[in-house]
């Protein structure tokens, strides 16, 4: 039998959120380190460094058409199933990868993870959300995605370096490694709870696919594709412009993932006051962000700085973002907990092909400049989604304003 939410998570709670925390953590790291070995793999494939910036957009679109697809097939699954099941099917998709060899088959094989990605979060999502009473559900879904934000601090810059030292191929073992950790974690200590939807696949998409919830995924795809236009393409620009030396690329992608983690879980908690005012504000933060990493470009202490900015920012929208994705969705909670890492990442795969244009086109110098625009753009449809008003759902939270406590009846007007 599911076990109810609690007010405040005891320990068992504290380990389910740490477990799912650690199967972010691995997802995390095996699509963003990525950007830490593409110039291995562009030399070892014979691809050029745009092309084989086709593997970030592979698995972004796996995130943003799998996801969904995975999902919709599995809605009446148990949601602690399906954490097991994906994290099953991603140690597998990277396994795959080590032994690739050929583009093509890379190329697949990370789609394949990207599919498994978006499963994995949205589930992750529901079951975290579940734990908690809900108006704790930002901090849940700030733990839960801070699992990813850790994995820049460690996981990107160790894979970075274990694949600069035994080849690529090893940065994907390892990470498979530690899918089997944390699916063991999670089998352990992961309880069963209630879903954030109701109904089957056509009720849930009723409420997932509503306009309300589109315009908010909108907004997200612009506020993160702008940052992945520059994100594809850090570590070039890091050695061909600031002057890092390739060793020292590693730092740099650790001061952005320490900042990244700060702001995720600080996110979480101001998602929980108020999400749409995180969501600007982050985007705000961003735009001066990119605009130092532009103009400073050839100082690496400022460059270091604007990097810190950026990963506050960045990934501090993240669990605002989740939040609201899933208020506004109301009774199709479970399906619409995966759409919000969908927009995510066809932001990320979006941000990657503007970021190979202006690569080919002007150079890696003035990628920056490119995310910086786009950000600006960003702006006033995130400014927007604040009057998007979530449905009147018994327990309920807005999240587009101030908490507030969970409701106990709806009347019959709504």
């Amino acid at each position: 039998m599911s076990s109810p939410p609690t007010t405040g998570p005891g320990s068992r709670n504290r380990l389910a959120l740490a477990s799912l925390g650690l199967g972010a953590f691995v997802i995390g790291t095996a699509e963003l380190v990525i950007v830490g070995v593409l110039e291995l793999i562009s030399d070892d494939l014979e691809v050029s460094v745009s092309t084989a910036g086709l593997l970030v957009t592979a698995y972004a679109l796996g995130v943003s058409l799998g996801g969904p697809v995975v999902t919709a097939a599995t809605i009446r699954m148990s949601r602690r199933s399906l954490l097991w099941l994906a994290m099953g099917v991603f140690i597998v998709g990277n396994l795959v990868a080590v032994f690739a060899g050929v583009f093509g088959l890379l190329v697949a094989a990370r789609f394949l993870c990207g599919a498994i990605h978006g499963l994995f979060l949205g589930a992750a999502s529901a079951v975290g959300t579940g734990l908690v009473a809900p108006e704790h559900r930002g901090q849940a879904v700030g733990l839960v995605f801070g699992g990813i934000s850790v994995s820049t601090i460690v996981g990107v810059p160790l894979g970075t370096l274990l694949g600069q030292n035994m080849g690529w191929e090893a940065t994907f073992a390892g990470v498979s490694v530690l899918g089997v950790i944390a699916l063991a974690a999670m089998m352990a200590f992961v309880p069963s709870v209630p879903g954030t939807g109701s109904g089957g696949l056509a009720a849930q998409a009723r409420h997932a696919f509503h306009p309300r919830v589109l315009a908010m995924l909108g907004a997200g795809v612009l506020l993160m594709g702008g940052q992945f236009i520059a994100f594809t393409y850090l570590a070039p620009f890091l050695e061909d412009v600031t002057g890092v030396s390739t060793g020292a690329v590693s730092a740099f992608l650790l001061i952005f993932g320490v900042f990244s983690a700060i702001g995720t879980i600080a996110g979480g908690r101001l998602a929980d006051i108020n999400a749409s005012a995180t969501m600007f504000i982050g985007n705000l933060v961003l735009i001066v962000a990119l605009a130092g990493l532009y103009v400073f470009r050839e100082n690496p202490v400022l460059v270091g700085l604007a990097l810190a900015g950026w990963g506050i920012a960045g990934f501090g929208v993240t669990p605002a973002l989740q939040l609201r994705v899933i208020s506004l969705a109301g009774e199709g909670g479970d399906l619409a907990a995966t759409l919000g890492a969908s927009a995510v990442n066809v932001g990320v795969a979006l941000g990657a092909l503007v970021g190979g244009w202006a690569l080919d086109e002007f150079g890696v110098a003035d990628v920056p400049l490119t995310a910086l625009i786009a950000a600006v753009i960003a702006l006033p449809a995130v400014f927007g989604t604040k009057f998007l008003k979530a449905p009147n759902v018994p327990g309920e939270i807005a999240a587009s304003g101030p908490a507030v406590a969970p409701k106990t009846q709806v009347s019959a007007t709504g």
